[in-house]
């Protein structure tokens, strides 16, 4: 299997807490919220900022329940749903995040297009599955630590949703981590599954996002810096793999067999 980019060794990991990096999300907030973007919508830029754009389709996968819809809502800025209702169809969100490549001091501004289906609409409709598959750049697998189920259902879920693409960018993400003293997935386990995947892990909270002064309105800021670390993880794997992909890179070497 290929190796990874090392974390932080293609996306400046902190730049958006700078001045600079501040500036630059300013154009995805409005007065301290989160701006929604339709499907052709972008962010507008201060004029004397030239800024490529990098877009990427992302289908969220994972049992029901796991909160596929909650970690979408999280990463837009969105109130996230306080009761589980299935997806019932494939629903799109447009995600806008602005990060500095460590090798040029260049900024590019990432249009993520996350793909959500609910897992019954999956097994009942058979196109569905192609759809999200169909020229998809990156496959994030979800799974809950509060239900042992979901993360045992990761391998099957690897195979059925990303067996046909092993060019794609695959990353696997954890719910409800807040909840960690009552997880089912302990950290040996964790270790387990990345010694045998060596795929990308993060961790997500479930608890609500901050408030501003009115105490009804998301503090747009502070959810930013919540998520920062999905949005950066996805840019700095997405933008390596085009990178090696267009021969600038070179091949990562692979890893001899056990």
């Amino acid at each position: 299997m290929a190796r990874l980019p090392a974390p932080g060794s293609v996306i400046v990991p902190d730049w958006h807490e700078s001045a600079e990096g501040k500036e630059y999300l300013a154009c995805i907030l409005r007065k301290n919220r989160r701006r929604v973007f339709g499907l052709l919508e972008r962010p507008v830029l201060s004029p004397p900022v030239a800024i490529d754009t990098a877009r990427y389709k992302i289908f969220v996968s994972g049992k029901s329940g796991v909160g596929k819809t909650a970690l979408v809502a999280k990463l837009a800025g969105l109130e996230v749903p306080v009761v589980h209702h299935e997806t019932t169809g494939i629903q799109t969100t447009v995600v806008f995040w602005p990060a500095k490549l460590q090798a040029s001091d260049r900024v590019v501004m990432f249009r993520f297009e996350f793909w959500d289906c609910g897992e019954s609409a999956l097994k009942k409709f058979d196109h569905m599955l192609p759809a999200c598959q169909e020229k998809t750049d990156a496959f994030l697998f979800l799974f809950s630590f509060t239900d042992r189920a979901s993360f045992e259902d990761l391998p099957g879920q690897l195979a059925r949703v990303a067996g046909e693409a092993p060019g794609v960018v695959r990353m696997v993400i954890g719910s409800k981590f807040d909840q960690y003293m009552h997880t089912d997935v302990p950290e040996r386990d964790l270790t387990a599954f990345r010694q045998a995947w060596e795929l990308p892990l993060l961790r997500v909270k479930s608890v609500p996002g901050r408030r501003l002064a009115d105490g009804r309105t998301l503090d747009g800021r502070a959810g930013l810096a919540d998520i920062a670390h999905v949005l950066n993880g996805l840019a700095e794997q997405l933008w390596y793999q085009d990178q090696v992909a267009a021969g600038l890179l070179p091949n990562p070497p692979e890893d001899p067999p056990s």
